[in-house]
């Protein structure tokens, strides 16, 4: 084999090695990545909840005020001058969302040593859920029963109860 055909061969191979498959790499120039943080949600007591002025009979009775408003009077216990209304929150939050409210199942009522127990809270909400407006606010609604004992002392009685609002 001549020098000529040496130098060729070594070109020749020199040359596909050149042309050969090789692995192809891009690199982007730019990537997007994105978050939103909801605006926390709130509950705040506008108006509380009042079973308004009542007598207690010599049987046990009860109170029961609507989450739309009015009461009922059962048993012992008689109206005596009105005042019962809903208790009424304003929730704020991330507008056009979706929202649940929970309660305690009872709460107790007292004047000095003496008690009534609260019972069967409801909302004026399905389900005790809703969705915030355009604006995100909504107003809830909420009635309950008070269980008057027969003869029961006559005072002031007051109490709290716990609601809570989720997403």
């Amino acid at each position: 084999m001549s020098y000529t055909t040496k130098i060729s061969a070594i070109a020749a191979v020199a040359a596909i090695a050149l042309t050969g498959t090789q692995a192809l790499a891009a690199n982007a120039t730019s990537g997007s990545a994105s978050a939103t943080i909801a605006s926390p949600i709130s509950i705040q007591e506008t108006t509380g909840l009042s079973f308004g002025s009542v007598t207690a009979g010599i049987t046990a009775g009860t109170v029961t005020v609507a989450p739309a408003g009015g009461a009922t009077y059962g048993g012992g216990v008689t109206n005596f001058g009105g005042g019962a209304v809903p208790a009424a929150f304003l929730v704020t939050g991330a507008v056009n969302t979706a929202y649940s409210v929970s309660m305690d199942l009872s709460a107790t009522l007292t004047s000095g040593v003496n008690s009534m127990t609260v019972d069967t809270f409801a909302t004026n909400l399905t389900n005790n859920a809703g969705t915030l407006s355009a604006t995100g606010t909504a107003t809830v609604n909420v009635g309950a029963t008070l269980n008057v004992a027969a003869n029961q002392p006559a005072g002031a009685y007051t109490g709290t109860y716990n609601i809570t609002v989720n997403y």
